[in-house]
């Protein structure tokens, strides 16, 4: 066990169909199935997720870090990104799961990357 809890974002159907609406025109429409198949697994600080307080007020101090690493995932160009994005953008936008148990199964080494959005 390692001493950090986990956030998946689930996307809504507003960042679906943004990510429809801003994809090349030749690309079939995905599905909320097909954006939610391979998530993005944030790890974060163990006590932000204690506490379903704890975790709410990590969320909502870290959410516009989140919400532009999502976005960059699909479009990189910040152009196309929506101008508003608020807390209350980003909770119509993203269903927020809190994991606090994460196992390391292997005992490879962790290679760190620098994580900008």
């Amino acid at each position: 066990m390692i001493n950090r809890s986990a956030i998946v974002l689930r996307a809504k159907p507003p960042m679906i169909k943004w990510i429809n609406k801003t994809g090349p025109d030749d690309s079939p429409p995905l599905s909320k199935r097909d954006v939610n198949r391979d998530r993005t697994v944030y790890l974060i600080s163990e006590e932000a997720g204690e506490t379903e307080e704890a975790f709410r007020e990590w969320v909502k101090a870290n959410f516009e870090t989140l919400f532009e690493a999502e976005l960059m995932g699909w479009i990189t160009d910040p152009e196309f990104w929506p101008r508003s994005r608020t807390f209350a953008v980003f909770t119509k936008w993203f269903d927020v799961e809190m994991h606090s148990v994460v196992l390391d199964t292997t005992d490879d080494d962790f290679v760190q990357y620098a994580f900008e959005p």
